[in-house]
């Protein structure tokens, strides 16, 4: 009985250890499949002529995607300058002033933004930023504003979430001895328990860096799709993700192999952006 009832357990053990390795499985598969077709135009091409060329023309054997690297990271450091702030004033005010029964209520609706999708915010990105921007601040409309203003919505559940769970981590004895020494509640916000959780909320905005520079079809319907490094907020652009949606169907030889070394950019990229956010995260931890 207590052979059988070991054996039971052990392939219990086995089953479960088989399902959690195959997510990595299915990383390490879309990497080397990504690579496999990525890798050999960087070393016929150059690694240089295709991260630091300007024109984009996969047809004519122009492969330079480094205006859609610059307009990536711009509409993500404008998603994370408008969605941040707002972001890790809401997780503040759910963490240190939010009954329990706003909480209840107000977390999971937040979370829900999560669970809309991306098409969506594009709609209603065109439907209303678009023309706000085009009617009040000229231009065509279709530009990194209304890109960042999209993915800044975007992103606040990530930075909610992760920030909200970092500032309850802090150990409610800091905030007691904060208030004894005099200090008042704003005071001891500002001065202990966010930078106690500063790791934590850090890591939360490079996880919503990495949501932004991945997003596709928001961006697609909001961005404008411009092959040109934009010069004002109010330009039209086109990113990393952008190009691959918009060109993969219809895209065949070099052209193909092009659209996937600007995926393998991109997988560094967030690759990059991930490990610094765990970095983050072991040393709250740690700390």
């Amino acid at each position: 009985m207590v052979k059988t009832f070991f054996s039971r357990e052990q392939a219990i053990k086995l089953l479960l250890l088989l399902a959690a390795f195959s997510s990595l499985l299915f990383l390490f598969v879309i990497f080397i499949f990504i690579l496999g077709e990525g890798l050999p135009l960087f070393y016929r091409v150059g690694l240089g002529n295709i991260i630091l060329g300007f024109k984009w023309a996969p047809t004519k054997g122009s492969f330079g995607i480094f205006p859609m690297i610059v307009s990536s990271y711009m509409v993500t450091l404008g998603a994370l300058l408008f969605g941040a702030p707002l972001a890790l004033g809401c997780a503040t005010y759910l963490a240190e002033y939010a009954g329990r029964k706003t909480k209840i209520f107000l977390k999971p609706a937040l979370e829900l933004l999560a669970g809309i999708p991306s098409v969506v915010y594009g709609f209603l990105g065109v439907i209303y930023i678009v023309p706000l921007i085009r009617e009040h601040l000229g231009g065509p409309g279709f530009s990194i504003l209304a890109t960042s203003v999209v993915l800044g919505i975007m992103i606040l559940p990530t930075i909610i979430s992760i920030s909200f769970d970092s500032l309850m981590s802090v150990p409610v004895t800091y905030r007691e001895a904060s208030v004894a020494m005099g200090a008042t509640k704003w005071q001891t916000i500002q001065k202990v328990v966010l930078p106690a959780a500063r790791s934590g909320i850090l890591a939360s905005f490079i996880l919503g860096m990495g949501r932004a520079v991945g997003e596709t079809m928001a961006v697609i319907m909001v961005a404008g799709n411009a092959l040109k490094i934009p010069l004002s907020v109010l330009d039209p652009l086109r990113t990393l993700t952008s190009n691959i949606a918009l060109e993969l169907a219809y895209a065949a030889g070099d052209h193909r192999s092009g659209l996937f070394s600007t995926g393998v950019v991109l997988l560094i990229i967030i690759m990059i952006l991930n490990f610094v956010a765990n970095f983050w995260v072991k040393r709250r931890v740690a700390g």
